[in-house]
């Protein structure tokens, strides 16, 4: 038998990432682990892949033409600037085959989400983790970030950030890309778990990428309307940028079921992810102070609608409060993944008030039973 063909490189070692959102798998466990849409998808939803069923005769729309219409409208940024991807990761895929060369130095927060890092170890890109740390509550701490970035290819921003839910204001957001793209340095920023929250459009950076030659703003309909089944994410940035992106795109990345879907959710149904944003910021309080009531070190209310806390006064590590909170119902993310000096962390999100109070009464048992 002869040798084993070996891959690139810098595909050698190079494990998968690790994600939560998998406690469906199990029966009767309640899933805390992932960020979505507590409400699950709106209501319409068979409808409209019925409807979308009657076209898979052909081939999709490559161009995703009235799609793209209709986020432009939603985001108020131009059609030229808008590119769709099957769900956010594809463009988050596209982003660095497009514009790093093997050896570019790229800064990403640390921890924050795995598949940046991924995506840019593919291609060869030398990552640089920006440490965010618990004593500046993982906060950018925006001078320290700007210097890192000098000399940089590209410095990528999660908000919120996954996992610790910090939002980082507009105007902060703005001089870092301003003063990145003054150095030649692109920005990715991840705006995916922002529509949750109430009064994203006063936060994104979405209607502001043509004024920049740097800055690439996505989202997705994932979080915001609970469809992670249907792959459907997007890319916006100034049409150069979208011009050269759309060249590494898998052509017809997006099937006809789900351009059909995101056009009619973002179109008709925007008023499902407003409720849920609602919702969520005002039982976040309450399940906050709930959880500290039990003795949960629960740490201040989120700026965003799920935590990131540390477990470690209570003697158990993530893994081991993620096992007992499971045979209790409730499945949590174990946040070591993010790194080892994560070992501590778990991850959880808010729900409606019946579901946030079997989380802490479910915590109340861990602890206290």
């Amino acid at each position: 038998m002869k040798g084993r063909i070996t891959p690139r490189e810098e595909l050698l070692g190079l494990p998968k990432t690790v994600h939560g959102g998998q406690a469906w798998r199990m029966e009767g466990v309640e899933d805390y682990s992932h960020n979505l849409n507590p409400f699950g998808p709106p209501g319409c939803l068979p409808e409209i892949v019925e409807a979308a069923l009657m076209e898979v005769g052909h081939y999709p729309d490559d161009s995703c033409a009235e799609l793209k219409d209709v986020i432009s409208k939603t985001f108020n940024v131009e059609e030229e600037c808008v590119i769709v991807g099957a769900g956010s990761s594809d463009i988050i895929r596209m982003f660095p085959n497009t514009f790093f060369e093997r050896g570019d130095r790229v800064v990403i927060p640390c921890p924050s989400f795995a598949e940046y890092t991924q995506q840019c170890r593919i291609v060869g890109a030398k990552v640089d983790p920006f440490r965010l740390l618990p004593e500046e509550d993982f906060r950018i701490d925006t001078d320290r970030l700007l210097e890192q970035a000098q000399g940089a290819k590209a410095v990528y921003i999660c908000n919120p950030n996954n996992p610790t839910g910090r939002i980082e204001p507009k105007d902060k957001l703005v001089r870092i890309v301003r003063e990145c793209e003054a150095m030649g340095v692109l920005v990715f920023l991840d705006e995916t778990l922002l529509e949750l929250v109430p009064g994203f459009v006063d936060n994104s950076l979405s209607g502001m990428v043509s004024k920049f030659s740097n800055l690439v703003v996505t989202s997705s309909l994932t979080k915001s309307f609970a469809i992670p089944g249907i792959r459907i994410g997007f890319g916006m940035a100034n049409q150069d940028i979208v011009s050269d992106m759309d060249k590494v795109r898998m052509t017809w990345n997006v099937g006809q079921i789900e351009q059909a879907v995101a056009t009619v959710l973002l179109r008709d149904c925007s008023e499902h992810v407003d409720h849920a944003a609602s919702v969520m910021a005002e039982e976040s309080e309450i399940m906050n102070a709930s959880l500290k009531a039990v003795g949960f070190p629960a740490g201040d209310v989120s700026d965003s609608f799920f935590y990131f806390n540390s477990i470690e006064s209570t003697g158990m590590d993530a893994s081991e409060f993620k096992k007992r909170m499971i045979t209790r119902g409730i499945s949590v993310r174990d946040c070591s993944s993010f790194g080892p000096e994560f070992s501590s962390y778990v991850r959880y999100s808010v729900k409606d008030r019946e579901r946030n109070c079997r989380f802490v009464a479910a915590v109340d048992s861990v602890l206290n039973g």
